[in-house]
């Protein structure tokens, strides 16, 4: 009964493994940018004292994501930005280093820094920096001027230009802090023909009901898991029963 036991509570395993990354992604349905997790399965055989040779572990892993873009709504906001295909913005991450993301809801924190979701957005400098007061707007290349307070609308100055650099799946890798990563641990250099649409958000990539039909599957799937445990442990009993000796 052993290996029925065993490749049940290997797969019940997996299966919560998949519900988390399924419960994180159905979360994150209306988070601006988001690109849904997929989770990926890979077998690793068991070494140490008393290992079998037939005996292997799942091991789960969730660095892959869906590249496929979410739906651009407009909001009429200037501080809303998105991007195309396969562009991504360059942000500062909680090391210091360069990451990326999709994320275009901006805003000036109290020390004038530009930031996505927390993070300072770079430019050709580093972190973009607005004056105390400044009217921005951002150009359709990612060039961001501003009318100082108090100056005429004609009096404009060129503060910085956003990075956008242009990377596909394979390229970058999600971290811990849902920020992007070059997988060969680089920096990206920048896309000059990328293109920025103002007053407007990228949507989520997950479907909310896609993500439910995934989740009541995965349910019943570790329900299922679960009755083979239980019918090999009864079966275990009745054998130990059969096999004991009468008094």
């Amino acid at each position: 009964m052993d290996p029925m036991i065993y490749t049940a509570m290997g797969g019940a395993k997996q299966t919560l493994d998949d519900q988390g990354v399924i419960n994180h992604n159905l979360a994150n349905v209306s988070t601006s940018g988001f690109r849904a997790q997929l989770s990926a399965v890979r077998s690793v055989p068991i070494e140490g004292p008393g290992a079998l040779a037939t005996r292997t572990t799942a091991v789960a892993s969730t660095p892959m994501f869906d590249a496929t873009s979410g739906p651009i709504n407009a909001t009429g906001r200037p501080l809303d930005i998105a991007l195309g295909d396969d562009h991504w913005f360059a942000v500062q991450g909680a090391d210091g280093n360069e990451a990326y993301t999709r994320r275009g809801d901006l805003n000036v924190d109290a020390n004038g820094v530009l930031m996505s979701a927390g993070r300072p957005l770079l430019g050709d400098g580093g972190p973009i920096v607005i004056p105390l007061g400044a009217e921005i707007t951002i150009g359709a290349d990612g060039t961001i001027t501003m009318k100082a307070e108090g100056a005429r609308s004609t009096e404009l100055a060129e503060i910085d230009r956003i990075k956008v650099v242009n990377a596909e799946a394979e390229q970058l890798e999600r971290g811990l802090d849902g920020l992007f990563r070059a997988t060969d641990g680089g920096l990206l250099g920048r896309d000059e023909n990328a293109k920025i649409a103002t007053g407007a958000l990228e949507g989520s990539n997950v479907s909310a009901v896609e993500a439910m039909v995934a989740m009541i599957s995965n349910q019943r799937k570790f329900d299922m898991q679960m009755k083979v445990i239980t019918s090999a442990d009864e079966n275990a009993q009745r054998a130990n029963s059969l096999l004991s000796v009468q008094g």
